[in-house]
């Protein structure tokens, strides 16, 4: 089930660039980025509801209140930037350069979740690079 989940993500968030691209023309990115924070805010919470999940809140811990606000801040500063990138770079530049973040996610959790780094892993990280490169250039 996650890879179908994974997969779909990948077909939506291919969407999200195309639609954005062409939404974004003659709209400042900084206010196009705020609504589609507001779109995301709104479906979020109804499907905490739709899912009867909103019980859940109060049973947070402080570390997880901590972590859930620090992701929050780096998918709001990657979706400024992103939107930013979008409105005066190519699709085709911006998207490949975007999804280095797959090379640097993997280096992350090596690091600071202690992951495995298998030789098959380093293999696609560095194929992932590469391609970005090839693709950018």
């Amino acid at each position: 089930m996650w890879f179908v989940l994974a997969l779909l993500s990948a077909v939506f968030a291919a969407l999200t660039s195309i639609l954005a691209k062409v939404g974004i023309n003659g709209v400042d990115s900084n206010l196009a980025t705020a609504i589609r924070t507001m779109v995301v805010v709104v479906m979020a919470w109804a499907m905490v509801f739709i899912t009867n999940a909103q019980g859940g809140f109060a049973e947070i811990s402080k570390k997880s209140w901590i972590f859930l606000i620090l992701s929050g801040l780096a998918t709001g500063a990657s979706w400024l930037c992103y939107y930013k990138a979008l409105q005066i770079g190519d699709v085709s530049k911006v998207v490949p350069i975007d999804k280095l973040s797959v090379v640097i996610t993997l280096i992350l959790a090596f690091v600071f979740l202690h992951e495995k780094f298998t030789p098959k892993s380093l293999v696609g990280t560095l194929l992932i690079a590469a391609g970005t490169l090839v693709m950018v250039l």
